[in-house]
């Protein structure tokens, strides 16, 4: 894939309403994901055999040189429960409802742990291990993306 088509990908992205766009072109691959959190969009192209190129467009004149301090959170320890789909977390079924589970809790496999709303679906998520229910890793309404930490079960 040449320049001129990843400038014109990079363009349609940012003047568009969609967060992410994935091109697959022969054995290359593009994701180009739109982050209201990150000044410019960021595009990785991927290639066969292990070969990886990166591109991300230069910044701004006048982007400021030093990047914001990074807070690395510890690892948690135990078995983490990752999101399967992109959307939006519920910890019940209902507002007002009681959550599914607690920290504390104790959970079997194939307990529900939480719903994530997705394209105006709710899909239960289970457990896919027994234990007790350490952290609880996101807030109740927020987004989740594809792989993120949801629950630690120890």
């Amino acid at each position: 894939m040449d320049l001129r088509k990843l400038k014109t990908l990079i363009d349609l992205v940012a003047e568009s309403d969609i967060a992410e766009l994935e091109v697959t072109e022969g054995e290359s691959k593009v994701r180009i994901v739109k982050s209201s959190a990150m000044p410019q969009n960021q595009m990785v192209m991927m290639q066969p055999q292990g070969m990886q190129a990166q591109y991300q467009p230069a910044a701004p004149a006048a982007a400021p040189a030093a990047a914001p301090a990074v807070v690395v959170a510890a690892e948690p320890t135990g078995y983490v429960v990752k999101s399967p789909m992109v959307g939006t977390f519920y910890r019940s079924s209902a507002p007002g409802s009681a959550a599914y589970v607690e920290v504390g809790s104790t959970v079997k496999e194939g307990d529900t742990l939480c719903i994530i709303e997705a394209m105006k679906l709710l899909n239960e998520i289970d457990s896919d291990k027994a234990g007790v229910v350490t952290q609880i890793l996101v807030e109740n309404g927020q987004p989740v993306e594809f792989g993120q930490p949801l629950f630690v079960i120890g």
